[in-house]
């Protein structure tokens, strides 16, 4: 599975940013989808995942009511809507998916930086 993300970028605080990953290779077999970030100096942490069949959704608590996480299932892409962005919202982001046999994929990253 190869993940691709896109739509990084930088923003003022209170704006908003929407994250795209386009999966491909054995998309039949995806069975959780979803985003992480990491940020300068601190541990990769759950941004949010998604169930590729159920749509069932889990966030961080630092982020609920702001960001929404979504899935085409024909496209087989992940969508990551950032609404209300604040400062500590800087990181990388990268999307995540993990196949029926629990095998992880991790894409390469966008850069989200949220000024002041």
């Amino acid at each position: 599975v190869e993940l691709v993300e896109s739509g990084g970028g930088l923003v003022q605080a209170g704006g908003s940013l929407r994250l795209s990953c386009v999966t491909s290779g054995s998309r039949f077999a995806i069975n959780v989808m979803g985003w992480y970030r990491q940020a300068p100096g601190k541990q990769r942490e759950l941004v949010a995942t998604i169930g590729r069949s159920s749509g069932s959704t889990n966030y961080a608590d630092s982020v609920k009511g702001r960001f929404t996480i979504s899935r085409d299932t024909v496209r087989n892409t992940i969508n990551l809507q950032m609404n209300s962005l604040k400062p500590e919202d800087t990181a990388v982001y990268c999307c995540y998916v993990k196949d029926l046999w629990s095998n992880e994929y991790w894409g390469q990253g966008t850069q989200v930086t949220v000024s002041s």
